[in-house]
C-alpha cells in the first residue's frame, strides 16, 4: 500500500468509522486500471485488502495533489 501511495495510485486512504471497511482514493483512468493496482499489492495476496467495489468520483470542489484546478 505504501508503494502504491508512492507511485501515485493512491491518493488517500482510511479506515470507515464503526466498520471494517477502508476507503481509497485513487488516480486511475479506469476501474479495471485501479483493481490491476490493487491486485498486484501484497495486502491482495495475504487477503487483507478485498475490493467490494470501485466507483468513478468527479472532483467539484478542491484539488487533489498533483492536480491542476478544476474547471
Amino acid at each position: 500500500m505504501n508503494d502504491l501511495e508512492a507511485r501515485g495510485a493512491v491518493i488517500l486512504g482510511g479506515p470507515l468509522e464503526g466498520t471494517p471497511d477502508v476507503l481509497l482514493v485513487m488516480r486511475a483512468d479506469s476501474a479495471d486500471e485501479a483493481v490491476q493496482h490493487l491486485q498486484d499489492d501484497p495486502w491482495t495476496a495475504l487477503n487483507l485488502l478485498v475490493v467490494e467495489k470501485v466507483m468513478p468520483w468527479a472532483v467539484r470542489l478542491g484539488t487533489l495533489p498533483g492536480t491542476r484546478e478544476p474547471r
